[in-house]
């Protein structure tokens, strides 16, 4: 469960946040704090996953207070929500590392939406990992199929179709074998091939024989 720290100086709209977190599966709220002061302590205490920021408090400004935080608390992730829509107050919030700002007044499915994309994204980046692939990174950022950066000449509807037979498929695969079940020529299918092994998707085994050895894929992890 993510652990999740509510920083809001007023009680009602604290309380109405607290009741959309916790209608979201994967979160909990373990604290509420109505002030700067408090939310040093809270977070102190607490040791929370994520913290949900107000930049209107009584006794500091939420920017500079989310500095303090993680001196207390180094691995904690920000999501700033704030009726602040001044666009040098969002630069330097984004400056300060944020997952995301929310501007109030929003919805639960507004808040939801971008608690879904931080469990996914930033918690689901594997910590036994020494390194992490570009596909990783991406998904941090939110960039799916169809905002890659595509080679000349590629779509992502084809993208999609190669996609989709090396996850059908049994095993691994050679660019001839996908061509031939997508009706498109071998170059193509390779070029996508070789693009989804660059981004960290798939893995390439070398079987030899007579000749050049093939190159064969298979999405990673299998």
């Amino acid at each position: 469960m993510i652990k999740v720290l509510i920083v809001d100086d007023d009680f009602m709209v604290a309380k109405v946040h607290a009741g959309f977190i916790q209608r979201t599966p994967g979160f909990g709220v373990v604290g509420v704090a109505h002030t700067g002061a408090q939310a040093i302590l809270e977070t102190q205490r607490l040791q929370p996953d994520l913290v949900l920021l107000d930049i209107h408090l009584p006794d500091i400004n939420g920017l500079d207070l989310m500095h303090q935080l993680r001196d207390v608390a180094p691995d904690l992730d920000v999501l700033v929500i704030s009726a602040a829509r001044e666009t040098e107050t969002v630069r330097k919030a984004l400056r300060g590392g944020i997952v995301h700002y929310l501007i109030k007044p929003f919805s639960q499915a507004d808040l939801q939406e971008r608690l879904q994309h931080y469990l996914n994204a930033y918690q689901g980046l594997d910590a036994s990992k020494d390194v992490a692939e570009q596909s990783d990174v991406n998904r941090v950022f939110g960039l799916d199929s169809a905002q890659r950066t595509l080679p000349k000449g590629c779509s992502v509807e084809t993208l999609e179709l190669v996609e989709a037979a090396l996850k059908s498929a049994s095993g691994d695969v050679s660019a001839a074998e996908v061509a031939e079940q997508l009706g498109t020529s071998r170059v193509s299918a390779r070029r996508y091939l070789e693009y989804l092994h660059d981004e960290g998707a798939l893995d390439v085994r070398l079987k030899y024989g007579v000749g050049r050895p093939e190159r064969r894929y298979v999405l990673k992890g299998r």
